[in-house]
């Protein structure tokens, strides 16, 4: 799926929409034409009706074209097929009888059936375009670094572990990490975020930023097939797959409802004239107002605009940095009840950083070297953390032998003889160290020495900046409840959540606990309503999965996590799922005031059609019309509001 057939694409979508307006222009001047030759000579019928033929075919061939292929695959109830019987009728019924003849009407109304598609056609355009932003992130061509020389190479081809040379200006075409260089990165295509982000040696970049001032010699990390950039593409492609209910309800809806307009029109023909006695006399009136009713029952407008308005949301979604899989996923948002937040990485930066030193039976500087040393390996964030607090830990020399890791506990390991355990509670109790709480909140790190109990190190996670306006925007759409669920202590989990103003905190909880703790808020929210869950991480995928909309944090956190997640909102902003809800129920206010907008018409026209005070025309704006209308109220899906 290459760049070229894309383009090739939108190209072939231009090039339609031309041809159909010159088609649309063509048959406009010649139905004027037919018109005069009709009201200023007097022609037999048969040469009026080729006469008027010719603007009829040029503008209906393709819909007659579609008629006749639905037909074909037994298929037979579409549009078109309602628009080819009802314009192919108005010719018929000036043979009759006593009628007056409807050339020009019939011809009318094909012109202003293609007027609509042509519309539509523009709409979808433009709502591709407003996806198609996001197609000018895939990078043509990877500077590489082989045998000492630059080659330009196309970004499929790069392996992992390779060295990719990024020039100010340069769209990075892989994942990977920073070797030498340092400079400030776009990731507005994918964040939506406009602040350059500043990027250093050993930070991560991803695939689709523009690298604005510094070169960066880059090692990539992933394929890229696997990169952020390929993964974003594949997301959005698919999203239009995921139909909405709403959209669905309209399939269903079209496959009902156009038999029993087609009966319902038989009808309307047949039974009058046969209870009036006067059979041929009355049968062209019937006939008139049963076409009637055939053209202005076209459900045009609802087929085109709703699923019109749900692609303008996703791609007005995406350009606020907020991916949403499918247009279903719309709809369960915009029903949101409950919200679920992960702690660590979601409402906290997921970074910890020491806050305070209590020692016992050492000094805070000795502690701490001692902690750091065995933390030394280890990948927890609160081993990087300490790391951090004690950088001249590697260089100091000490032997640090017989490291192992405690799961759920803690870390042991020598440290030039001495028995160093450093981890929670449950650690200390099991190496009987006398171990005692501490006042400050945060993660509290116990450390023993050979057995006694040596002081502990107080570790802190930063609270996001957005985090509490986020907690705030949700209460103010209306959202019932706010839950945080963490693995961290129950004191940590409680200071954060009144920090933020949440209604409830689980705390302690392994990632199965989660599971059984969203299934329970799952079984007490209202039916109808729906249950999100955020978060990053890869212990948040079940849950992610489970939610009615698991929504991923983070410029692309962990892999597992997107796969399970719903929407994935692109920079780490908790109050960018508030906007999520925002956006969506916007959209299906728009889809809704669609759908009322277009049955009401229709229903008006359709009872004056049968009582058949409405003409041809009128028959034809109720449709077109309200076509037209439609899709530009949907087009209003497009602009998302900041």
């Amino acid at each position: 799926m290459g760049h070229h057939h894309e383009h090739h694409h939108e190209h072939h979508h231009e090039e339609e929409g031309h041809g159909a307006l010159v088609r649309i222009i063509v048959a406009a001047v010649l139905l004027a034409a037919a018109m005069y030759i009709e009201a200023h000579t007097s022609l037999a019928v048969h040469w009026l009706l080729l006469i008027f033929l010719v603007p009829y075919l040029i503008v209906g061939a393709e819909t007659l074209k579609e008629a006749a292929e639905g037909l074909a695959h037994g298929d037979p109830f579409n549009e078109h097929f309602l628009m080819a019987v009802a314009t192919i009728g108005a010719f018929c019924i000036g043979f009759l009888p006593g009628a007056q003849t409807q050339f020009a009407e019939a011809v009318f109304v094909m012109l202003f059936f293609q007027v609509g598609e042509l519309f539509e056609g523009f709409a979808e355009g433009r709502s591709r375009q407003s996806i198609s932003h996001l197609m000018n992130i895939r990078p043509d061509v990877a500077r590489v670094l082989r045998d000492g020389t630059e080659t330009e190479v196309d970004p499929a081809q790069v392996e992992i572990g390779e060295t990719l040379i990024l020039r100010p200006g340069d769209r990075i075409p892989l994942d990977g990490v920073v070797l030498e260089g340092e400079s400030a990165l776009d990731t507005v295509a994918l964040t939506g975020e406009s602040l350059p982000r500043p990027v250093h040696p050993e930070d991560e970049v991803l695939s689709g930023c523009i690298n604005l001032s510094g070169v960066l010699r880059v090692r990539s990390t992933k394929s890229f097939h696997d990169s952020t950039v390929s993964r974003v593409l594949d997301l959005m492609e698919n999203a239009a797959a995921h139909k909405s209910r709403s959209e669905t309800f309209i399939t269903r809806f079209a496959r009902v409802y156009t038999p029993i307009v087609v009966f319902a029109a038989l009808l309307l023909a047949l039974l009058p004239p046969l209870l009036s006695g006067d059979f041929a006399g009355t049968f062209p009136v019937w006939l008139y107002r049963a076409l009637m009713f055939l053209i202005v029952s076209c459900p045009c407008a609802l087929v085109l605009s709703i699923p019109l308005t749900f692609f303008g949301g996703i791609g007005g979604a995406s350009r606020k940095g907020i991916l949403v899989k499918g247009a279903n996923f719309l709809d369960l948002l915009a029903r949101t009840d409950t919200v679920v937040f992960d702690k660590t990485g979601t409402l906290t930066e997921g970074r910890f950083a020491v806050e305070a030193v209590h020692p016992e039976r050492c000094d805070e500087r000795h502690l701490l070297h001692l902690a750091a040393h065995v933390e030394h390996f280890s990948t927890h964030p609160v081993g990087a953390a300490l790391r951090d607090a004690f950088p001249d830990e590697a260089t100091d020399g000490c032997r640090v032998d017989d490291v192992r890791e405690i799961p759920g506990q803690g870390v042991c390991a020598k440290v030039e003889g001495q028995e160093v355990c450093v981890g929670n509670s449950r650690l200390m109790e099991a190496v009987g160290a006398a171990w005692h709480d501490c006042h400050c909140s945060g993660t509290i790190i116990h450390v023993a020495i050979d057995g006694q109990y040596a002081g502990h190190i107080v570790i802190n996670d930063h609270i996001k900046d957005d985090s509490r306006e986020a907690v705030t925007a949700l209460r103010e759409l209306g959202v019932r409840r706010t839950v945080m669920l963490t693995g961290d202590r129950a004191d940590v989990g409680r200071h954060v959540a009144e920090t933020l103003g949440l209604d409830d905190c689980r705390a302690e909880l392994l990632p199965q606990d989660k599971v059984r703790e969203l299934e329970s808020l799952l079984a007490q929210k209202p039916a109808g309503k729906s249950l999100l869950f955020v978060g990053d991480g890869i212990n948040d995928a079940p849950v992610l999965a489970l939610a009615d909309v698991g929504i991923a944090m983070g410029g692309l956190g962990s892999d597992a996590a997107i796969e399970a997640a719903d929407v994935v909102v692109m920079d780490d902003k908790p109050s960018k799922v508030a906007l999520a809800v925002r956006i969506s129920r916007r959209i299906l206010r728009i889809a809704r005031e669609n759908a009322i907008f277009a049955v009401g018409v229709k229903l008006a026209v359709l009872v004056l059609a049968a009582l058949g005070v409405a003409t041809m025309w009128m028959a034809v704006f109720a449709d077109v019309g309200v076509t037209v209308l439609a899709v530009l109220n949907a087009m209003r899906a497009l602009k998302t509001r900041k």
